[in-house]
């Protein structure tokens, strides 16, 4: 993921042009933090600079939001059975894996509407956009962020702000293994099960998923990629 190379920030009559990021390999947790932190470093630093997105899957990971409490964890945090992290977004704990689509927009909300709770609806609809694509029917909970179906949760939205740069994003589970969730209260919400979405279309993987959510974000936030050297 190399984030040396810049564009031009389009007018605002055209698309804005962003770089895409999107690794074949899992990538670390720390990694990818590191890399937004990096990016978003640099369009407050710049900010004629392009927005970033990075799409990717993580290998096992639990992350705790800001302020996030270890009651909803099943598990000695200084024993966890998988890396644990206390990061900057909001929320409450999460599980990422293999077989979840993670997107991490590193965008100028100023460039587009400076309003948080504008931002986490878009990207709920982002996903029910993608849900929508494969003929599938999904639901945003009031009073809830993320995205449901039939009562199950599969995509998971904690998002940090910094002077309206963001970054974190959406985890959107595909067809990941679900057994990790077991060991916390996931987003801290008692009695909501999480799903996955080859439970309702059976051979489904992350690189069926990809494309559409790679679409459905250029749309929602009017971006046009920039390729990749």
């Amino acid at each position: 993921m190399d984030i040396g190379k810049l564009v031009t920030r389009c007018s605002s009559e055209h698309p804005a042009e962003a770089f895409l990021f999107e690794p074949s390999a899992l990538i670390p947790f720390e990694r990818a933090w590191r890399d937004q932190q990096l990016w978003q470093q640099r369009l407050l630093e710049d900010p004629s600079s392009p927005a970033a997105v990075w799409l990717l899957q993580h290998s096992a990971c639990y992350t705790l939001g800001r302020g996030a409490s270890a009651e909803h964890l099943h598990f000695d945090p200084n024993e966890s059975p998988a890396p644990l992290h206390r990061i900057d977004r909001g929320g409450e704990v999460t599980h990422h894996l293999p077989g979840q689509l993670v997107a991490y927009p590193v965008l100028d909300l100023q460039r587009h509407s400076p309003d948080l709770h504008w931002y986490m609806r878009q990207l709920e609809h982002v996903v029910l956009d993608v849900l929508h694509d494969l003929g599938l029917r999904g639901e945003s909970i009031p009073g809830l962020t993320g995205v449901w179906m039939e009562g199950c949760k599969v995509a998971a939205i904690g998002v940090g702000c910094r002077r309206w740069i963001t970054q974190h994003g959406l985890a959107l589970n595909v067809d990941c293994e679900l057994q990790g969730f077991a060991e916390i209260t996931p987003c801290g919400l008692v009695g909501h099960p999480v799903g996955r979405l080859c439970d309702w279309l059976p051979g489904l993987t992350v690189s069926d998923v990809q494309p559409l959510l790679r679409q459905s974000l250029a749309a929602r936030f009017h971006l046009a990629w920039t390729p990749q050297a």
